[in-house]
């Protein structure tokens, strides 16, 4: 059977087509040789997501976004994404779906799956979504939070700058360099008189100590008990002389207690004085004096006499 030229060239062409849709689907991420489910899902706000998106379960990678599209019947109600699973995958009854954001733009779908073992969405069914805050919005509640702390970084260097520009932290500063260096000679100083004073010191310590223990060896020798045995004896005489003396029955307690005694030697130095003072004024009253004597009653003369 003989093929024209023309037909040829035509089934090549329908070849290559078919070739080129394979490649677009696989590079699409669609697997041709699986049949897969699919499930609706409506977003309020689609975030950017792109078709052939990666699905996730979870993390896992179980299938792609097969289409996006804004749903114009009901303005407002957000956006109607399509996505494509592996066929006879279950999706449990209270998996949500979630977006996350990418740090550098675009968002991947992630499945969170439910528990419930019993019941299951079947494919062509609507999952429910919620809106996730990602790192982006996360981001974006931190900016003024950022911005206070900018404005409070910014206080507090400007105000480091005026410290650091007062001539005050320049003395400051010199004042702490002496202080180490006077620190450093005391350190010095120390280790000085740890290494040479201080064992001489110690020496000297223990030359005192052995002089104390002698000297308390000394006092263990003596007989302290006949030593205070004779000082109470002491004590009881002196108690005793002390006790005649206060009393009257003797010659020492009279002559230190009576009064009268005391005014007889006044009366008596009174009366001396008194005598003293008549000697200095009539002389002669008491003492005579002859050059030549006087005759007794035989004629005799005597000598002069006073």
């Amino acid at each position: 059977m003989h093929i024209s030229r023309e037909a040829k060239i035509g089934l090549t062409g329908v070849i290559a087509l078919v070739i080129l849709f394979l490649m677009i689907k696989f590079l699409q991420g669609t697997n041709l040789f699986s049949t897969q489910d699919t499930y609706y899902i409506n977003f309020s706000n689609a975030k950017a997501l792109a078709k052939s998106s990666p699905v996730y379960a979870d993390g896992y990678n179980v299938g792609i976004v097969s289409d996006v599209h804004y749903d114009y019947e009901h303005p407002g109600k957000g956006v109607i994404v399509e996505i494509s699973v592996e066929h006879g995958m279950r999706v449990p009854s209270g998996t949500v779906a979630v977006l996350d954001e990418a740090m550098l733009g675009g968002c991947t779908l992630n499945l969170l799956m439910g528990n419930n073992p019993m019941e299951r969405f079947a494919p062509g069914d609507t999952l429910p979504s919620e809106d996730n805050n990602g790192l982006m919005a996360r981001a974006a509640e931190l900016i003024p939070r950022l911005e206070q702390t900018m404005a409070k970084v910014d206080t507090l260097l400007t105000t480091l700058n005026k410290v650091a520009a007062d001539s005050n932290i320049q003395a400051i500063l010199k004042n702490a360099n002496t202080l180490t260096a006077s620190l450093g000679q005391s350190s010095k100083d120390l280790n000085g008189l740890l290494e040479h004073q201080l064992p001489a010191m110690a020496q000297t310590y223990n030359q005192a100590g052995q002089n104390i223990v002698a000297l308390t060896d000394s006092l263990k020798q003596l007989n302290l008990s006949g030593t205070l045995a004779k000082v109470d004896r002491v004590m009881d005489n002196v108690e005793q002389t002390t006790s005649q003396l206060n009393s009257k029955d003797n010659s020492l307690g009279l002559l230190m207690n009576d009064t009268s005694l005391y005014g007889n030697l006044n009366r008596t130095s009174l009366d001396a004085a008194l005598l003293l003072e008549d000697l200095k004024a009539n002389p002669k009253r008491y003492v005579h004096f002859s050059i030549f004597g006087k005759k007794d009653k035989t004629g005799n003369q005597e000598e002069g006499s006073n």
